[in-house]
């Protein structure tokens, strides 16, 4: 049961405080930045800026809750930060069309520009200086975790991680996560290698803790011979030398963990190698776009598997969700889009479900809302009315536009993967595998 009219006051004490300090009811609305065709993944940078508040005008003497968000609006990872752009701003206009404890959500926002020194620094601001209780972020997994282990850690406030898969996040529980993690991509790549006959396989990972961490998880579960397995680093401007080696490897299968823009780079030099047909091609989440297609000769990659989280795509709120992303933006919305609207819902139901709008409160509640002990809700709206009916946070199950959630005590949500192929140089979809 929670007693909304004290919670209230201590919220409204919290919120004079921030605002004397200028760090809420900053006006604004994020228009988002162009995202890629839909059901995929893909982008070509942001027009987002460090800084940026996102909030819906408000009524005179309303309050304010403001957290933070840390999303890449520029770099390599920047496709992403378009799809979460698009997302959040849909969950905040559906959130502040309710309402949430007495008052509306806003997000002070900052550019990781996919690095996590990037990250660090725009994590101290919101956290260090803006004191936000509830930071989302990020989308590099690497960042996420050096955000958390930097600033989050030992202090009260909850990270929530928008669209990190690396299996690493597990190892801290308190680093919660919208997708599934990372191990089951790559327990699904390993099945997909055996159930197309493959006996060896060569792998390139990103040198990060996404790409050792899944690469990892690849191996351990790979009953296959594993005849290459080498890093590389993120953005360089050729990656000859890895497609040559992994040629000469003679393997069945080439396994790529790595990020779009290194993995367009790679298909092009294959292609001028002449080796693209050399093995069969398969990868994870951040190598399947648009752009990748987009940057590579006709049919080069037919043939290639991805694998990547998904969402369930014929449930109601998911279809409302389309329906809403399409009318706004003339094209269909990504797993992403929907990973970072859900992580934007989840803070603010636990906003409304904690007794004061602070961090170790709205810890004690996050997790609640999203489990299946409670009243299932699959709109914000629904989940709001049962908490502001007297509801308790365990009352609730939040089932979000990406699915169920139900995080666990690591952080991590069950989740949905989708494989897809490319046939006649487009995505085609080739079924669904439970997380």
């Amino acid at each position: 049961m929670n007693d909304n009219d004290n919670r209230s006051i201590d919220r409204r004490s919290v919120i004079k405080a921030a605002a004397s300090a200028g760090l809420v009811g900053l006006a604004g609305c994020s228009g988002g930045a162009p995202e890629d065709g839909g059901g995929g993944d893909g982008g070509d940078g942001s027009d987002g800026g460090d800084g940026e508040s996102t909030d819906s005008s408000t009524d005179s003497g309303s309050e304010t809750y403001t957290i933070g968000m840390v999303d890449s609006l520029s770099g390599s990872l920047s496709a992403f930060g378009q799809r979460n752009q698009r997302g959040k701003e849909i969950a905040l206009d559906d959130v502040n069309s309710v309402g949430v404890g007495g008052g509306e959500l806003a997000i002070s926002q900052q550019d990781d520009q996919s690095t996590s020194q990037g990250g660090v620094s725009a994590a101290q601001t919101l956290v260090n200086q803006e004191e936000v209780p509830l930071l989302i972020g990020t989308v590099g997994s690497g960042v996420s975790t050096a955000i958390h282990e930097s600033v989050v850690q030992n202090t009260d406030v909850v990270q929530i991680s928008q669209n990190s898969t690396s299996p690493n996040l597990t190892n801290f529980p308190d680093l919660l996560r919208m997708p599934p993690a990372g191990k089951a991509q790559a327990e699904a790549i390993s099945t997909l290698l055996d159930e197309d006959g493959n006996e060896s396989a060569a792998l390139a990972w990103i040198n990060n803790d996404y790409g050792q961490s899944v690469g990892e998880a690849f191996i351990d579960a790979y009953d296959g011979e594993i005849v290459y397995n080498e890093p590389h680093d993120q953005g360089q401007s050729s990656y000859s030398s890895t497609i040559s080696s992994m040629s000469d490897t003679d393997a069945d299968a080439w396994v790529f963990i790595t990020y779009q823009p290194e993995f367009a780079t790679m298909s092009q030099e294959a292609f001028d190698l002449g080796v693209t047909d050399q093995a069969a091609w398969y990868g994870g989440d951040s190598v399947k776009g648009p752009k990748v297609l987009e940057s590579a000769p006709e049919g080069s990659l037919d043939g290639m598997k991805a694998v990547v989280p998904s969402v369930p795509q014929d449930a109601e709120n998911y279809q409302a969700f389309v329906s809403e992303f399409e009318e706004r933006f003339g094209e269909e919305p990504t797993s992403w889009s929907a990973y970072a609207y859900d992580a934007v819902v989840v803070s603010a139901l636990a906003i409304e479900a904690a007794d004061e709008f602070t961090g170790s409160a709205l810890m004690e509640v996050v997790r609640d809302v999203t489990r299946p002990e409670g009243e299932e809700a699959t709109t914000y709206e629904a989940a709001h009315e049962i908490l502001a009916n007297g509801g308790s946070p365990s009352d609730v199950d939040y089932t979000g536009v990406s699915g169920p959630i139900d995080l666990d005590e690591n952080g991590d949500p069950v989740g949905l993967l989708q494989v897809f192929e490319v046939v006649d140089h487009a995505y085609e979809s080739a079924g669904f595998i439970e997380g």
